[in-house]
């Protein structure tokens, strides 16, 4: 795969932005990073569960995180997280960075993928993203399965562990140069 050199991140307007969320979430993928890309302290894993919109009066991305995974405490403790969409040459990357944890190795490495600094927070971004979301973290509460009124959303969790859920301000989209 090829990485691009001299990656400009354009800024995009939200009330511009037009794009089909559930496509991007179901479909596309993103990855979830979290941490301080600087000290290289930082875990990033594949979403395909969220959403977007406006809450308390702000623009919002929500996305669960399950407390096995590595990334949980890497949420926790950071103030901002990202999120990073390619296109689907990258879908095997993804994949696999969705299944791997970063408590085993450098799963980042194995996957080909290059994380970079964010524009403007600590959490990464990734070099062939061709659109990336920062966020600051203002609010998260645990799913509790009494509040579960579909009861098949049970089968989702034969191990009980329950996800966090976290909303993060959106601060900016950006559309990669490239």
């Amino acid at each position: 795969m090829e990485h691009p050199v001299n990656l400009v991140w354009n800024k995009i307007d939200l009330k511009k932005l037009k794009f089909n969320v559930f496509e991007w979430f179901d479909d596309r993928w993103f990855l979830l990073s979290s941490g301080d890309f600087e000290k290289k302290d930082f875990n990033t894993m594949t979403i395909s569960w969220g959403s977007m919109g406006i809450m308390w009066n702000k623009p919002f991305v929500q996305v669960v995180v399950r407390p096995t995974r590595y990334t949980y405490e890497f949420m926790n403790r950071s103030d901002y997280f990202t999120l990073s969409s390619f296109s689907d040459q990258y879908h095997r990357a993804l994949n696999l960075l969705g299944v791997k944890s970063g408590r085993d190795g450098d799963k980042i490495a194995k996957s080909g993928l290059t994380p970079v600094k964010a524009p403007t927070v600590p959490p990464p971004v990734f070099a062939e993203a061709d659109l990336i979301v920062e966020c600051r973290k203002i609010y998260w509460d645990d799913f509790k399965p009494e509040n579960f009124l579909a009861q098949e959303i049970h089968r989702n969790y034969s191990h009980n562990d329950y996800h966090r859920v976290f909303f993060g301000e959106i601060i900016g989209i950006y559309v990669s140069d490239k």
